[in-house]
């Protein structure tokens, strides 16, 4: 049976402190946090997954696929915006 995290154990957070993956706030030594999450991040060979995984399982919290979480949630308005106007066009 497949699970939306089987992509895990490629992952290159795997070896990784998860407390990295999951900073207090988004300023100051958060901030520092996020662009050293983001950097194992770029160097995944699942990152794609990763992002998915976290859309699909509304995951509200740390960084995901190389993305924080206000980054993830303006990724969700665009694409709710991008739907809404594609509906009314098909009216």
């Amino acid at each position: 049976m497949s699970s939306a995290f089987d992509w895990r154990a490629k992952a290159a957070c795997r070896d990784k402190d998860p407390e990295l993956f999951f900073p207090v706030g988004n300023t100051g030594a958060a901030y520092q946090q996020i662009e050293e999450a983001k950097a194992v991040c770029r160097t995944c060979k699942v990152i794609d997954a990763c992002l998915k995984c976290a859309l699909d399982t509304n995951q509200d919290y740390g960084v995901w696929g190389g993305l924080s979480e206000d980054e993830r949630r303006a990724l969700k308005r665009r694409a709710m915006r991008a739907r809404r106007s594609q509906a009314l066009q098909n009216l």
